[in-house]
């Protein structure tokens, strides 16, 4: 468990995880804690104190990667399950995980990712996120069925994943799973979603910090299209197209006639297509939604689309550049 800062969700995330019906004897839960100022530390703390199988490593990088690669480091598993701080997991996770790797030969395993609110701004994301309008293809978001896919939430690996690829991208901020799923999917690798992988995940409860974490999925988008250009879809360049679009009719609309009629196209046919899908999703979640839905909507695409344009011009030399960033992956027996 990779967190910062997560005094309001640690104690109910940690709590499922050590609930686990899989043999406790046999598992080992490894928090890499990011310097949390918060209070989250002390919880964890108080926690091992009951349950002797759970550590608390520290990750001075601070981000998912590098206390994921810490936690990595630490751990001396066969399988590697990821859990995040804002994630509740049924109790039945982990050995849903096992089994689903076993049966099929996966190489990573995840489920649904089941999107709850905690206000009614977060309520009305959670709706958004599950739905094809919010989040394009992602299969993880709304799919109830089993199927090969080429990314999932979370993940469970075999450790030898690891051994084989090397672990998380350190200079990946966000992003680092799918820049790890993708380098599984070039060395041949396979990725199941199995509906029987059940977990719950706490979403943005305010537009600023929703705003934040969408601009950095597309900021560092681009890092992961220049590693892997292969690996992208087309659902990951409608937001950049469509905010290019936006901003490019803008500019001309303040010169000529041709681009007002632009804009007017461009920011219309979106309006439209936004309002076609909060009544839908509104009709399918509940009425009481539909004032936010649109401009969560809204959100969720202009800031991954700015997001990945601003990454355009800031790595627009980088394209050569498809280094892994990351330190070895050496378990307490010394195995590299």
């Amino acid at each position: 468990m990779p967190i910062r800062n997560e005094v309001a969700f640690i104690e109910q995330s940690l709590r499922n995880v050590l609930v686990q019906d899989y043999p406790p004897e046999r598992l080992e839960v490894i928090v890499a804690d990011g310097e949390s100022t918060d209070g989250t530390r002390d919880i964890v703390r108080h926690l091992q104190r009951q349950h002797p199988n759970l550590h608390l490593v520290d990750n001075p990088g601070q981000i998912v990667p590098t206390g994921f690669n810490a936690a990595l480091r630490r751990a001396t598993g066969e399988i590697i399950v990821r859990v995040d701080g804002h994630t509740e997991i049924a109790p039945d996770y982990v050995r849903q995980c096992v089994a689903q790797l076993q049966r099929t030969g996966a190489e990573n395993v995840g489920g649904k990712m089941s999107a709850v609110g905690t206000n009614a701004f977060g309520r009305a994301l959670a709706l958004a996120t599950s739905s094809p309008f919010g989040v394009g293809g992602a299969r993880f978001h709304y799919s109830d069925r089993e199927e090969w896919v080429d990314t999932v939430y979370m993940g469970a690996w075999p450790r030898a994943v690891f051994d084989r690829l090397g672990c998380f991208d350190e200079e990946m901020v966000r992003n680092q799973d799918d820049e790890f799923n993708y380098r599984l999917l070039e060395a041949g690798g396979r990725i199941l979603l199995s509906p029987k992988i059940k977990s719950k995940y706490t979403v943005r409860s305010r537009p600023d910090s929703l705003w934040r974490q969408y601009f950095q999925y597309g900021y560092w988008k681009v890092r992961v299209m220049q590693k892997h250009p292969a690996q992208m879809r087309l659902r990951q360049f409608v937001p950049p197209v469509f905010v290019a679009a936006l901003l490019g009719s803008g500019l001309l609309s303040l010169f000529s006639s041709l681009g007002r009629l632009a804009l007017a196209l461009v920011a219309g046919s979106y309006l439209l297509a936004n309002l076609a899908a909060s009544i839908l999703t509104a009709r399918q979640g509940g009425w009481r939604h539909l004032p936010l839905l649109p401009p969560v909507f809204s959100i969720l695409h202009l800031s991954y689309g700015l997001g990945f344009l601003t990454g355009l011009a800031k790595f627009w030399n980088r394209w050569g550049d498809k280094e892994t960033r990351h330190s070895a992956v050496v378990g307490l027996d010394g195995r590299a």
